[in-house]
């Protein structure tokens, strides 16, 4: 069906309808230099009809405007838009990022933003793909193109992080090979194929998708198949994914097989039993570490503003403080930590002397190679602010390196959580968006570890979309928002956790019974437990969940064991008749941290009934029961009202009935206030929750007006995009012609230089070169080998050839014939659009450097014949004490030749090990003196014997009075 382009009719219904009744892929598109020919290759072969939508995110000049959505559309069935503000994204478009503007998505629409960053530092393809990734989760899909730089390698962390799919043009078919290359280097690629194949992969893949998920629905009932894989893991990597969440192991598995095109997991065992290559593949595919500098910069800022200042202030000067960031990945996460404290203590106490000493592992060792390197793309610009950048990164190259004062501060390791020892006294522990990838039989493992590992009121962050689950008792809030936890006194026994490795401890059932010795039993002993067995009243410790842990005198009238499983709680072995009261006040004392009281509870037993009062009390010392309760069952005996036998008229009976109904009165009475409290807290509760709930109602309602409007105003920009195809082609042809003579012009300004075309006729030359050729303006046109020089290089024409021929260039250094040296070099000419058309030659005059190549050449010679001529010992070191220079008389004196110490650690080979450390600093202190100085040593000489020296030592300096080696001498010695 075609419609009208020209005015947005439709109506409403269709509006609404359609597009929004299914999800469809979303394909970001990242491209740079060299992207536009990867972009058409693309674009031509994807089908009419995909049912994806395609946003081009590339590198445009900010200041021309942009012609790139009329080029796309010559190649493309689709219709090509440039993006403006709030377009919906549709299936079978093409959407293409303006100039001068940052781009992101936002529930299928598209957002522009003017860019903060300066221009040269922007990074556009990463900011899209990271919203992309959060808005559309699975359904995002990245594609990095040919481009120069790192831009697009984090987007396409955050797309697999959210399960999303990757891919990238095969490097040696791009222009610019950088960008694929920063995103293959991740490890985290689906597809890596020429740009003109990636249309029908990605296709292929998506359709293969449903086919894994039905076959692993039906396959994998009985676990088999998976158990066989994780089996395979452990085998090849010795690593144990047990425990890790089935869905996360399943989603890794079927990118797997649809990579492969298998439809059955056990067709993919097979597949893996063959392969052993694949096994690791798939290891790293489990394996990926997302993560960035400062990721929810609120926690970092909690943590610079409460959590560090509260540490440092409780420290002694010249103390340490100990942190651990398990599932470190690259590294970015402990730097970021590392960075923090630093601010915080300049700021705090600058002065104190507190360090940080950062345990960073993980299971991943390349990942921890990275780590250790310090070394980041460019793109950490979208995360570190410019103060942080020049404050602890030194730009290398196109990378940032991490300073010294903070790398020091950081120890990567190579460890795996589960089944190696965790580390211990620890103040902080930031273990972020490593929980959720496992079952909560493993969450709870590691959070009671973490307890473990934790000091007194120590620090626990996790991620955003990690919870504590059935641990809370061992941790206290500090920010439930950001997930940062404090340590509790829950005073917990430690053998209770299940340490990995060697640290695992046989466990024990109760508190009381961890003692080692049995006491001596004296007199006063033993007549205090006869008291207490005899007079004292029933009661059972627990903890604040109910959790009994210490059981004293007789409580089978009270408690009673459940059905079912074992369960030591109180709250299920409570007999029935108050089993509500006892919670209501239970909470209450936990809550107020104070003793609270039930009076005259009836309760059933053995068919009867008692009537007791219970005490719940909050334990505030001793201080290893701090935080306990102790419940105290105390029975009252019955009403003597039996013993009246001349009281029997109806009056008496009335008045004990009376009495009776007004004790059951004031107890309801009391149990209605409870429960009326509780419910006014309730509803005050669920008062605020509705009103957080009607503003983010509102919120999403005007946002939802403000992109139905935007919809109708997007429907006329076709007609927009037409009309300058044939005027650009033109331009660009000129433009191309330009910058093939500037581009190779400018990399050879103020050196002689000819351009020849492919018949070696000479096309262009520079005012340099006629002081080599006899060349005049006629010259232009004619052949390089009729021109005379001074050069004497007779096989010029022949080089020339064999570069065209080849396409490898040629470096020699010449001499002409009045004495000058030119290094010349011969290279291709190469046009615009990659094709050789010519040589370029560069003639370089060296003259002056083989001058002073000779001349040193000579020092050299003269240098050495002093050397070993000398009667005295004489050994050139460099400021690292490597031997550089060692004399006859010296290997005389030390039993060794030449050839057997140079470039070797004269301190590690002459000096021996309790005395190699003291000359080392005596050694380093006379550096700082230049001139000659005197030092005494002992060293092992010939024969293995040890001998006391006295030496002259002569520290050689540079231009910046810095030093460079280091000359001893001593007379020779006897041997």
């Amino acid at each position: 069906m075609k419609r009208k382009k020209t005015k947005p009719t439709d109506s409403p219904k269709e509006k609404s309808s359609g597009v929004k009744a299914q999800k469809i892929p979303i394909v970001g598109i990242g491209a740079s230099a060299g992207g536009l020919e990867a972009l058409e290759q693309f674009l031509k072969n994807v089908p009419d009809k995909s049912g994806m939508a395609y946003v081009v995110v590339q590198h445009l000049d900010p200041t021309q405007k942009g012609m790139l959505p009329e080029l796309l559309q010559r190649v493309s069935n689709m219709k090509v838009f440039q993006v403006e503000d709030l377009m919906k994204v549709k299936p079978n478009c093409v959407y293409v990022i303006p100039p001068n503007k940052s781009m992101s998505i936002f529930k299928g629409a598209l957002h522009l933003f003017d860019p903060v960053e300066a221009r040269g530092l922007r990074l556009p393809v990463d900011f899209f793909l990271r919203s992309l990734a959060d808005d559309q989760k699975e359904n995002a899909v990245g594609i990095v193109l040919s481009g120069m730089g790192s831009d697009g390698s984090i987007g396409i962390r955050a797309i697999k992080e959210k399960n999303g799919i990757a891919l990238v043009q095969e490097p040696d078919t791009a222009k610019f090979d950088s960008m694929p290359r920063n995103a293959i280097d991740s490890g985290l690629i689906d597809i890596v194929a020429p740009p003109e194949k990636l249309p029908s992969e990605l296709i292929h893949f998506l359709k293969h998708i449903p086919v894994v998920k039905s076959n692993l629905n039906s396959e994998v009932k009985d676990k088999s198949a998976l158990e066989k894989i994780i089996i395979l893991l452990r085998t090849h990597t010795g690593n144990d994914f047990s425990l890790y969440k089935r869905n996360t192991v399943y989603r890794r598995i079927e990118r797997r097989m649809s990579v492969h095109k298998i439809d059955g997991i056990f067709s993919y065992v097979h597949f893996l039993q063959e392969n052993p290559k694949e096994v690791h593949i798939l290891f790293k595919e489990l394996m990926i570490g997302v993560t960035n500098f400062f990721r929810d910069a609120p926690v970092w800022e909690k943590l610079k503003e409460k959590v560090l200042p509260g540490l440092i202030d409780k420290l002694k000067h010249n103390s340490q403080l100990r942190a651990w960031v398990p599932g470190c990945s690259t590294g970015e996460e402990a730097y970021s930590l590392a960075i923090v404290f630093k601010e915080t203590l300049e700021k705090v106490n600058p002065n104190a002397g507190i360090s940080l000493q950062i345990f960073a592992s993980d299971l991943d060792s390349d990942a921890i190679d990275t780590a250790r390197k310090g070394l980041f793309p460019e793109n950490i610009t979208n995360d570190v602010s410019a103060k942080r950048l020049s404050r602890f990164f030194t730009k290398v190259d196109d990378m940032y390196r991490i300073n010294t004062e903070i790398r020091e501060m950081v120890v990567f390791a190579h460890h795996n959580i589960i089944m190696h020892p965790p580390f211990t006294n620890l103040d902080i522990i930031s273990c972020r968006n490593l929980l959720i990838y496992m079952d909560p039989e493993l969450q709870r493992k590691l959070l009671g570890l973490f307890y473990y590992s934790l000091n007194q009121q120590g620090f626990l962050m996790l991620g955003t979309s990690e919870t504590l689950g059935v641990q809370s008792h061992l941790f206290e809030q500090v920010d439930s928002p950001l997930k940062i936890f404090k340590r509790s006194d829950a005073n917990l026994n430690p053998q209770l956790f299940d340490f990995p490795s060697s640290f695992t401890r046989t466990k024990t059932g109760n508190i009381e019974n961890t003692e080692s010795d049995k006491p001596i039993m004296n007199i006063q002993t033993l007549a205090d437990q006869l008291l207490l067995q005899q007079f004292s009243p029933a009661g059972v410790l627990v903890n604040e969940n109910g959790d009994i842990l210490y059981i004293s005198g007789r409580t089978g009238k009270y408690l009673e064991p459940a059905v079912g499983k074992a369960n030591l709680n109180i709250f299920a072995m409570l007999r029935p008749g108050f089993q509500n009261d006892f919670a209501i006040a239970f909470r209450k004392a936990v809550m107020n941290k104070e003793a609270t009281a039930l009076h005259h509870v009836k309760i059933g037993t053995n068919g009867g009934t008692i009537t007791l009062n219970v005490n719940i009390q909050w334990i505030h010392k001793p201080e290893p029961l701090y935080g306990k309760l102790m419940i105290i069952f105390t029975d009252i005996p019955q009403a003597a009202e039996t013993k009246q036998p001349e009281k029997k008229g109806k009056k008496a009976v009335a008045s004990v009935r009376e009495t009776e109904l007004e004790h059951e009165l004031q107890h309801t009475r009391e149990e209605m206030q409870n429960i009326l409290e509780e419910m006014q807290t309730s509803q005050e509760e669920l008062k605020s929750t509705n009103e957080e709930l009607q503003s983010t109602n509102e919120e999403l309602q005007s946002t939802n007006e403000e992109l139905t409007t935007s919809k109708e105003e997007m429907q006329s920009l076709n007609e927009e995009l037409q009309t300058v195809n044939a005027e650009l082609m033109a331009k660009v042809e000129d433009y191309s012609r330009v910058n093939n003579d500037m581009k190779n012009l400018l990399n050879s300004t103020d050196i002689a230089t000819l351009f020849l075309d492919k018949e070696l006729n000479i096309r262009r030359y520079t005012n340099q070169a006629t002081k080599i050729f006899k060349l005049i303006k006629s010259d232009i046109g004619r052949p390089f080998t009729d021109q005379v020089s001074q050069l004497i290089y007779p096989d010029l024409p022949e080089d020339a050839r064999e570069v065209l021929r080849t396409l490898i260039f040629i470096e020699k250094q010449i001499p002409t014939k009045d004495g000058r040296w030119f290094s010349i070099r011969i290279m291709p000419y190469r046009t615009f659009d990659d094709r050789i058309d010519g040589l370029v030659i560069t003639f370089i005059n060296i003259s002056e450097l083989k001058l002073v190549e000779e001349k040193l050449n000579e020092n050299h010679q003269f240098n050495r014949l002093l050397l070993h001529s000398s009667s005295d010992v004489i050994i050139k070191l460099s400021p690292d004490w490597k031997i550089l220079e060692f004399n006859s008389a010296a290997e005389d004196v030390f039993g060794v030749i030449q050839d057997d110490v140079i470039n070797k650690n004269y301190l590690e080979l002459f000096v021996t090990e309790p005395m190699r450390h003291k000359t080392e600093q005596q050694m380093n202190q006379l550096l700082k003196h230049a001139g000659e100085n005197k030092i005494k040593m002992r060293a092992i000489g010939a024969g293995g014997l040890e001998m006391e020296i006295e030496w002259k030592v002569n520290v050689l300096s540079n231009d910046q009075d810095l030093p460079m080696g280091v000359i001893i001498t001593t007379k020779k010695l006897k041997s």
